[in-house]
């Protein structure tokens, strides 16, 4: 008697998600601490000599909610935002760190440059994120142009640069309160409250079927077997 052999069976993957809330909110809302605080230094809504109580609230505040924003943004899967957040958390914790050790009102060339070299980096994500979630990479893009203009000012010790950097930390702050107020609504209620302008991937992964939100997940930095 004959019989049929069976077809091998295909192998699978199973991946468990886990349900994380979205990191952006809390990063955003750091990040609009850490820039009105240091805005206040720079347009001199403060002596100089409070300098050191501005880095405490960077170290104390901004730092750990950033990297902590960061960390999740990566268990999200969203390695934009993380990396994003990994730059603003650096950045400002060195900023801080120099602050403390130097004296009120100095300037640093080390922390102009580093300044320069994040203000470079936020491109990373506002490049790969693009039009998808353009809030965020408004913000992403603010951030940058503030420690341009802050890193000129460290480099160079020009008053003018210095106001110049105030003035953008200020609508830093305040497009950063707006997008973490949207991004918060949005992700209690499921659904756009606020304008957040998302389009593509970005508008697919929150509002549309449940694949198109998961995508390729099995393809990702994580599952597969190399980065």
């Amino acid at each position: 008697m004959t019989g049929s052999i069976p077809p091998p069976s295909t192998p699978s993957t199973v991946v468990h998600l886990r349900p994380l809330a979205s990191p952006l909110p809390v990063g955003f809302l750091a990040l609009a601490g850490g820039t009105f605080v240091v805005a206040g230094l720079q347009l001199e809504w403060m002596p100089p000599t409070q300098g050191e109580a501005v880095a405490l609230v960077l170290l104390a505040f901004v730092f750990p909610l950033q990297a902590a924003a960061s960390v999740l943004g990566f268990l999200c899967r969203d390695g934009v935002t993380a990396t994003g957040m990994a730059v603003l958390s650096g950045t400002w914790l060195s900023l801080a760190l120099v602050m403390l050790a130097g004296p009120p009102g100095s300037t640093s060339k080390a922390v102009g440059l580093l300044l320069l070299l994040s203000a470079l980096a936020l491109w990373v994500p506002v490049t790969a994120s693009g039009a998808a979630k353009p809030v965020a990479s408004l913000v992403m893009a603010l951030a940058s142009l503030r420690f341009l203009t802050t890193g000129v000012h460290e480099l160079s010790g020009a008053e003018a640069w210095k106001h110049t950097a105030g003035v953008v930390g200020l609508v830093l702050a305040a497009v950063a309160l707006y997008a973490s107020f949207a991004l918060a609504l949005e992700d209690q209620r499921r659904r756009p409250v606020l304008p957040t302008w998302r389009h593509g991937a970005g508008a697919d992964a929150f509002t549309g079927d449940p694949p198109s939100r998961i995508g390729e997940v099995t393809g990702e930095a994580g599952v597969r077997n190399q980065l």
